[in-house]
């Protein structure tokens, strides 16, 4: 089929989503397309994987459709104006009679999907903001290497390398289209932080305005409960814009259903703006000044201390100062520094932190190649991260996925301790960090500053290589890469026998409970509902995997079918408590070679389910497959029979 246009893409996609009425709102990210799906069960996944310009589907709480970079955003809004609406914005519902019960069910039986999942408080606040900044990742992107190539230009003239009279108007334009994003970010972020939370987007966006302080007089500023002193724009942050934003929505949610609806759009954003604004401003921005100087306080405390000491706990801890917004107090101390002696020593120390961001992001890009997604991203944010524009790289990659954040702090530790240890290595002005800053470095000691610089990369990349990788993406790449592998082996036709795994009840996948086992996403087989907790290996072969939480193993066989062998649901969160494995990766198995001890009862206890899921992966390499047995089994039994190609 010829390429399409894209107003045709999109009504292909409509199509295979289920039709419009089908969906709820269309976002995008750097790749996919996203939607929100009203009734799963009209999806046709099949259609959309056919149709020309789509690289693949994954249905998450999201149905996505993966586009590309660079056309994905032209598709999602040709989505949007077909139907008249904004990206993001809810499509208009046109419904009637049996069709609202229809609508009911799928919202009940899409709840109770969810519901299964049980995903951590944790993991949800971290998706909620990765939510919240994916979207902007694309103007990180533009904004930071144009703020990026202006900081270099502007370092070097602060440094007399280039002449200001020159090159003042050329960075005059980049300046005013860099603040285009980084000016009004709380916006953006109240905004997108209201699409998620499902508050109204632009009442976010004011909410986001306030901690801006615009319209406050100078002369009689609002004070600080805690401190007495002048609030100050910024108090807060991108992170007390979310959570006053989160707390919108709560109010919205309860006022929409005690409020008329004659009145409702006068009444519920009047009182909305008032309750959370006053709450934002004489609450939220008060603490977070207060946590600003004891920060002070103790910032004074450890530059005192000095050398690698000093510099270690600086680097360490200012990327959770950037993610709280808090970086922004400590301008007075680098001002006062430069005054007394010209230059700060602080700033060098403190521009670690990005290089440590730099370093995790390359190490996840290593370890995590085979994810398309997230190395799109990856690519995007590393050359602004570089020239010390962090924000893509934290919002975007690093604080989301959790772990490689933590690691990445650890880097900026590093560089810093190196840049405390040579000592002596200050800026004589206030500017970007990054490789940006080398123009700023004081008295020739611009080596020192690239060796913090070298080693704040080696000790992001090395912490996040071994410590900073989360499990369920290590499990996912090892299974792309079992699956990359196996397609490259050329063997004869050959009928594999699969055997019970366990005494118990053999079942068809598509009964499973979990939606992507049930979907044959990861590929097609059988389960057992088991009767005790002796797992032996369905096929003989060789163990290719035993994934870290242990609650999965991969077997090749001979003909090179990758089988898959998932030990319970949801039991990827258990961390292997539940799992006594008695085989190692390489071994040689028979199709009754134990394979593990499970302890069913803590599964249940857990609140996971204890299904034995038997799927192979490369089903490409299948011709024919026939489950034969259902019912009742002992371990053992033939079941099933698979014919490669």
């Amino acid at each position: 089929m010829a390429d399409l246009s894209l107003i045709e893409l999109a009504k292909e996609i409509f199509t295979g989503a289920g039709g419009i009425d089908n969906v709820e709102n269309v976002v995008h990210c750097m790749t996919r397309v996203r939607m929100t799906i009203k009734d799963d069960t009209k999806v046709n996944k099949e259609y959309l994987k056919k149709i020309p310009g789509v690289l693949g589907v994954v249905d998450d709480e999201q149905l996505q459709v993966i586009i590309g970079p660079g056309k994905v955003n032209k598709v999602a809004q040709a989505m949007v104006d077909i139907v008249g609406v904004d990206l993001g914005e809810d499509f208009p519902q046109i419904l009637s009679g049996g069709k609202e019960k229809v609508q009911a069910k799928a919202e009940a039986m899409k709840a109770a999907q969810k519901e299964k999942q049980k995903s951590s408080r944790m993991k949800r606040i971290l998706k909620d903001i990765s939510n919240i900044f994916v979207p902007m990742i694309p103007a990180f992107v533009g904004s930071g290497i144009v703020a990026g190539i202006a900081s270099v230009l502007a370092n070097l003239v602060t440094a007399g390398t280039l002449d200001a009279a020159t090159w003042q108007q050329y960075l005059d334009v980049m300046n005013i289209l860099k603040n285009g994003l980084f000016s009004y970010l709380v916006i953006y972020t109240g905004v997108n932080a209201a699409r998620v939370f499902g508050a109204n987007p632009t009442m976010g966006g004011v909410i986001g305005a306030v901690v801006t302080l615009t319209g406050m007089n100078p002369e009689a500023p609002l004070l600080n409960l805690f401190t007495g002193e002048p609030l100050s724009a910024g108090q807060g942050g991108i992170l007390g814009v979310i959570f006053s934003v989160w707390l919108l929505s709560l109010v919205e949610k309860k006022l929409h259903q005690i409020i008329p609806d004659s009145i409702d759009i006068i009444v519920t954003p009047t009182i909305s703006l008032l309750v959370i604004g006053l709450a934002e401003i004489f609450f939220i921005m008060p603490l977070a000044g207060f946590i600003s100087n004891s920060m002070v306080s103790g910032i004074t405390w450890v530059l005192s201390v000095g050398g690698a000491f000093s510099g270690f706990v600086l680097g360490l801890l200012f990327l959770p100062m950037v993610m709280f917004g808090l970086h922004q107090i400590l301008t007075p101390i680098h001002i006062q520094m430069i005054d007394e002696t010209g230059s700060t020593m602080l700033l060098p120390i403190l521009a670690m932190a990005g290089a440590g961001q730099v370093g995790a992001a390359l190490a996840l890009w290593v370890r995590l190649r085979k994810d398309k997604d997230l190395s799109e991203m990856i690519k995007g944010a590393l050359p602004v991260g570089i020239l010390g524009i962090g924000e893509p790289l934290i919002y975007g990659i690093t604080l989301p996925l959790g772990r490689p954040f933590i690691t990445a702090c650890i880097g900026g530790g590093i560089g810093g301790a190196v840049i405390g240890a040579i000592g002596g290595i200050g800026a004589i002005a206030i500017g970007p960090s990054g490789a940006a800053l080398i123009p700023l470095i004081a008295n020739g000691r611009w080596w020192g500053y690239v060796v913090g610089l070298l080693a704040a990369y080696a000790g992001g990349f090395i912490a996040t290589f071994f410590f900073g990788i989360p499990k369920e993406k290590l499990a996912e790449e090892k299974v792309k890469e079992s699956s990359t592998d196996t397609a490259k082996i050329i063997l004869p036709a050959t009928t594999e026998v699969f055997k019970s795994v366990a005494r118990g009840s053999v079942h068809p996948l598509e009964e499973a409970s979990d939606p992507v086992f049930a979907g044959k996403m990861m590929g097609d087989g059988y389960f057992i509902e088991p009767e005790d907790g002796k797992i032996y290996s369905p096929v003989q072969g060789k163990v290719s995997t035993i994934f870290p939480t242990k609650h999965a193993i991969g077997i090749t066989t001979d003909s090179g079918l990758e089988v898959l062998v998932h030990m319970g649901i949801n039991t990827v969160e258990l961390e292997g408590k539940p799992f006594d494995i008695h085989v190692q990766e390489g071994q040689a198995l028979q199709n009754n070679t134990l394979l593990a001890d499970v302890d069913l009862a803590a599964i249940k206890q857990a609140g996971k389910e204890t299904s034995m899921l038997v799927m192979i992966t490369n089903m490409d390499h299948v011709s024919s497959h026939e489950l034969e047995k259902e019912g009742i089994v002992s371990s053992g039994i033939e079941v099933m029979k698979a014919t490669t190609i």
